[in-house]
């Protein structure tokens, strides 16, 4: 009788963060984990790490991804990756970094001017304008 690899196994004790941050879906791949990690982009409570660190439940991890700085706790810890629904599982972001990052896109948001506040694009006559007012600008 073949044994079957069971899904529902238990999930290791540790685990490498690197492989961590891949199967939560931080990151594509594992080696954009680590380029990450090495870059100082990673903290693990509150210290910069290597990425053989091995995760723990409980730690709480900093993550700097683009623009967005997200702080998760690890709640669960899995060398898998797994659909979106399930990866989601393996982390939970503090109410503290939600509410920061949600006011850092709103102040994004509120700093680009949209083509409405100016009238869209320029017309002829306006372009004329412009154009009349940079040359008188240069002009000696």
């Amino acid at each position: 009788m073949s044994k079957q690899p069971d899904d529902k196994a238990p999930s290791p004790g540790r685990l490498r963060i690197d492989k961590w941050l891949w199967a939560a879906r931080f990151f594509k791949t594992r080696s954009l984990a680590k380029t990450a990690i090495e870059g100082g982009k990673i903290h693990c409570n509150g210290e910069r790490c290597k990425c053989s660190r091995e995760l723990e439940v409980g730690f709480e991890l900093t993550l700097r991804l683009g623009l967005d700085e997200k702080t998760v706790i690890v709640k669960a810890l899995d060398d898998k990756r797994r659909g979106a629904p399930e990866a989601a599982r393996l982390y939970e972001e503090t109410p503290a970094s939600i509410a920061a990052r949600e006011k850092l896109t709103a102040e994004r948001k509120a700093q680009h001017a949209t083509p409405d506040q100016y009238g869209g694009r320029p017309t002829k006559q306006d372009r004329r304008r412009i154009h009349r007012f940079k040359e008188t600008l240069y002009d000696p």
